[in-house]
């Protein structure tokens, strides 16, 4: 399985207890499986709300396959003004 790293931020890092991993997935939808079965439900419940970009690009699709190596973000929604 090819991996990616991932990079949590604000209250996603909180609830993943890291802010940067490496996981295996080929897809979005694994992706999010990896994150919520290495971390819990804690997380699962962040990742609702947050947004997933691969090297920039939203991932809306759970389907969307992923560039072995990338980079993921994950970015909860953020306030300001």
């Amino acid at each position: 399985m090819s991996t990616v790293d991932v990079r949590y931020f604000a209250g996603a890092a909180e609830a993943a207890g890291t802010s940067a991993e490496r996981l295996g997935a080929r897809t979005a939808g694994e992706l999010r499986a990896a994150m919520v079965a290495a971390h819990g439900a804690e997380l699962e419940r962040v990742l609702g709300r947050c947004t997933l970009l691969a090297d920039g690009v939203r991932l809306d699709d759970a389907a969307t396959p992923l560039t072995p190596g990338g980079t993921v973000d994950v970015l909860p929604p953020f306030a300001g003004g």
